[in-house]
């Protein structure tokens, strides 16, 4: 995996309700504090715990929410508070670093603020399927190697300075440069001489042309059915951010992160740390200025329900369990929405271990484990069972095929006696000498409690010595799991715009260790086409093949409540780009 993602996992399914830059092209593990995806209490505060004495209104569960809103039964509850803040919305986030430049994030948080900063030529529906934004249409040649974007007429930036196919060329250039080394892989997109200019043999990108003002030419090299979505990406403005550039000198983009000019709906107006970020309408954005007038992150630390309670926040993220739905409608003033994260929780299995090259003892260590008690258990709901590498929103999923791996100790004992383990005197599973010892790691929290409590009575009974280790730094997590030292380690995805996203680490050359020709093959075919219907196929396969021959124990997706005053109207949270595209049409009444 080439670049980690070092923001908390968990964080970003809060903060995916919200925004949109915390999302991937590229699967990157982050940390999870526990594979049953229990959600952190900032950006959004997923895993706020509601609190209420009211009556509770009539009870709706769930389950049964599915994507419908449930609007509020009293907005006349709403505090005062709220109700005399009539031209501003504001939304939690925890506090990022400032670096605010599209391609050039330090965390994922500064991606949620360049969000509402900066607009795509292309986006995505809440299926993950693309659409346009910036661009009002493209074409893909028949070879679906040139692809050409034709831009909305009139676009500015929001400091009134016209936005060109010369400002898109400038952007996918500088991501080939030598010195470049954010977070987008624009050579998976493997644009025409990208390669040639990183290595000083081109002063320019063979393959990019600019038409005419309004329209772009990217000519690639290789079929790759992301290359849509990474190169109808963020732009940057020439004028601003290119004019000290030289080829192998970025720092100076350094300099300009916390003052941006972008295309976005909004204009950062000041950044006050650990305390808030305030936007103002970009009067010049192209669907017109927003309704309304004032944005604010809020990133004072602090419960999230609280400041949603007493109105100082129009809009969080709860864990989705029937405790925070019913204490949430209790509040009376608030609209709530349930949506399922993107990503997906996994536990990696250390492939440079020789015994795990056995395919029966990966299998038994996932029928041993009791994931159906743990993940909708311990969450209460909040998350589900995952059995595949791509989220139940995806237009990719499929449950066709698919061993649900239930809870089967009886089927796991089976199946290591088949893979030669056999149970030693002290009831610890053993093999040519060596003793059946599971080293797992996670990031520590109270759900990791939770899982380790059951892992190890669950894998005791099938007789597996099972050794855990907590860290509360991700850091000194990821430096362990880097060092090979460990058997299992727990982690989650980012946001996955494509399923590509969610498999390519499987591939051989990307796995540290794990192999299987079929899913190399399928892997290739699945990028290799843009025709959905084709990938959905090879998906089916691919996922089939996934599951029989599991790279992880697939543990869990996560879902999330969305509450937000009843007086925001228009709002409408997608699980790919959260609200950052219909933020421009929400009004306050």
């Amino acid at each position: 995996m080439k670049k980690q993602i070092l923001s908390l996992f968990i964080v970003l399914l809060a903060s995916s309700v919200l925004f949109t830059a915390c999302a991937s092209n590229e699967s990157k593990p982050s940390p999870s504090t526990t594979p049953s995806t229990s959600t952190n209490a900032n950006a959004g505060s997923a895993n706020s715990t509601a609190q209420s004495n009211a009556p509770a209104p009539a009870s709706t569960q769930v389950a049964d929410l599915g994507t419908g809103i449930i609007q509020a039964s009293d907005p006349s509850k709403l505090p005062d508070s709220a109700k005399q803040r009539n031209d501003t919305f504001i939304a939690g986030l925890t506090e990022p670093s400032g670096a605010f430049t599209p391609h050039f994030h330090q965390s994922g948080y500064d991606g949620n603020v360049a969000s509402v900063l900066f607009a795509p030529l292309v986006t995505v529906d809440e299926t993950g399927k693309i659409i346009p934004y910036l661009a009002e249409k493209w074409e893909v040649s028949k070879d679906q190697l040139t692809y050409k974007y034709y831009l909305q007429k009139d676009l500015k930036f929001s400091d009134g300075s016209p936005l060109t196919a010369e400002d898109i060329a400038f952007t996918l250039t500088i991501l080939h440069d030598k010195n470049y080394d954010g977070g987008t892989d624009i050579f998976s997109s493997h644009i025409k001489g990208g390669l040639a200019y990183k290595e000083g043999k081109a002063t320019t990108v063979a393959g990019i042309k600019i038409i005419d003002p309004h329209t772009i030419q990217i000519e690639t090299e290789q079929v790759n059915a992301t290359a849509l979505l990474t190169l109808g990406g963020q732009v940057l403005s020439k004028a601003y951010y290119g004019k000290d550039y030289k080829f192998g000198s970025l720092d100076y983009i350094r300099e300009l992160h916390a003052k941006p000019v972008g295309s976005g709906p909004y204009k950062l107006e000041k950044h006050i740390p650990g305390q808030e970020l305030r936007f103002m309408a970009n009067e010049h954005f192209f669907k017109g200025k927003p309704k309304i007038e004032r944005f604010i992150y809020k990133t004072t630390e602090g419960d999230t329900f609280q400041f949603v309670e007493t109105g100082e926040q129009d809009y969080a993220a709860f864990s989705a369990t029937q405790d925070n739905l019913e204490k949430l409608q209790k509040l009376g003033y608030l609209n709530l929405k349930l949506n399922t994260s993107t990503a997906y929780g996994y536990i990696k299995f250390n492939h440079k271990k020789p015994y795990f090259k056995e395919k029966k003892l990966r299998q038994a260590l996932i029928y041993g484990l009791d994931r159906k008690t743990i993940v909708e258990g311990v969450s209460q709901g909040s998350a589900q069972v995952a059995n595949i590498p791509t989220s139940p929103t995806s237009w990719s999923y499929t449950e066709e095929g698919i061993n649900p791996y239930n809870y089967d100790p009886e089927k796991a004992k089976a199946l290591l006696d088949e893979a030669g383990w056999k149970e030693g005197s002290d009831g610890v599973r053993e093999k040519d000498g060596q003793k059946l010892v599971i080293r797992y790691l996670s990031s520590k929290s109270k759900g990791s409690d939770a899982f380790i409590a059951i892992a190890k009575e669950n894998y005791t009974a099938i007789g597996v010595q099972f050794e855990p280790e907590q860290f509360a730094d991700f850091n000194a997590l990821r430096a362990k799991v880097d060092g090979g030292d460990y058997d299992l380690a727990s982690f989650s995805t980012p946001m996955l715009l494509d399923p590509h996203s969610g498999v390519s680490e499987f591939a051989t050359e990307e796995a540290e260790g794990y192999s299987n020709p079929k899913v190399d093959q399928l892997i290739k075919e699945g990028i290799s086409t843009l025709d959905i219907d084709k990938r959905k196929e090879v998906y089916k396969k691919l996922y089939q093949e996934l599951n029989e021959d599991p790279p992880f124990i697939f543990y869990s997706y996560s879902k999330l409540l969305y509450a937000y005053n009843s007086r925001i109207k228009g709002l409408d949270p997608n699980p790919y780009r959260g609200i950052a595209t219909s933020l421009p049409l929400t009004n306050i009444e």
